[in-house]
């Protein structure tokens, strides 16, 4: 079987037409049909059930359809880091991260990276969770991903340093002008949370962290992004967690900022499928260099 007739093949489950599929892959319904029948022939097996108005996968063919998807992307992703590690004109990098990164580390490194390599495009892919993140990674995705340090990771994992956990509350707050608290100090508070929220031993960090101070966290407002948890809680709706860097890029000063005693901190790490070559190395080590010489130190720990 080729790649053609496999991307032939994802083109009609996609449209879930052989018409809108052939229109699209810019060929002739008939060549179409002689691809996926031979493609059929290959497998033992009907891979599509032809409708009058349609078409739509036989059980064979939901079967074959993850082991397609990723032939296929791996294809692109060796293509990409091949024009990539060239420095090819058109060449792109795909990164995928959480949001949280993406907001409060990427945009500087994505800057000092157009500077230094016009020719190699980035391409942002962002998860809502460190699950999800890991998952498309196996998939191909993209070609590395930044984010925690996977457990049990086969490919290559490149410590980056480490990203500060604080507490956000309001200006007119009475722990404003403290530089730290404790969290049992906290245990009457409503919280604002997030879905993105880390996981420590199977539950959420904030539940995680709480239960260890003695109480179980009263939930005010359920988010989906850090950044919008971060300015509900600037907004006095009640305490918010978040990484150091998304309070900053997010609200700026609008906020004040406490470090959790004892303090709360994250390890960051670049991993990815294969080894990192090319322009994902190149990226890599920019990014190493980007972090803030505290952070490099004692994520190294």
């Amino acid at each position: 079987m080729s790649l053609r007739q496999m991307e032939y093949f994802l083109t009609v489950v996609e449209e879930a037409s052989f018409t809108r599929a052939a229109e699209r892959l810019h060929v002739t319904q008939p060549a179409l049909s002689h691809q996926i029948k031979a493609l059929e022939r290959e497998t033992g097996g009907a891979l599509l059930e032809r409708l009058p108005r349609g078409a739509r996968l036989t059980p064979m063919g939901r079967a074959f359809l993850p082991h397609a998807e990723r032939s296929v992307r791996s294809a692109a992703q060796a293509r990409r880091a091949a024009r990539a590690a060239a420095g090819a004109e058109g060449g792109e990098l795909h990164i995928a991260t959480v949001h949280a990164i993406a907001v409060g580390i990427l945009p500087d490194v994505f800057a000092r990276w157009r500077g230094t390599h016009p020719g190699v495009g980035l391409v942002l892919h962002e998860y809502a969770t460190t699950d999800a993140l890991e998952e498309q990674i196996e998939r191909g995705t993209a070609d590395l991903a930044v984010g925690p340090p996977p457990r049990h990771w086969p490919g290559p994992v490149v410590p980056i340093g480490a990203e500060d956990i604080v507490l956000v509350v309001p200006f007119d707050d009475p722990l404003a002008g403290r530089s730290s608290v404790r969290l049992h100090e906290l245990a009457d508070r409503p919280w604002v949370r997030c879905a993105m929220e880390a996981v420590v031993e199977g539950r959420p960090f904030l539940d995680w962290a709480c239960a260890r101070a003695g109480f179980e966290p009263r939930t005010a407002v359920r988010t989906e992004h850090t950044s919008t948890a971060v300015r509900m809680a600037a907004a006095g709706v009640g305490v918010a967690t978040a990484p150091a860097h998304v309070v900053r890029g997010a609200v700026g000063e609008d906020c004040a900022v406490l470090t959790a005693d004892p303090p709360w901190v994250r390890e960051l790490a670049v991993f990815s499928r294969v080894e990192l070559t090319g322009a994902a190395a190149a990226f890599t080590a920019l990014l190493g260099a980007s972090r803030p010489p505290g952070d490099r130190d004692r994520g190294a720990r």
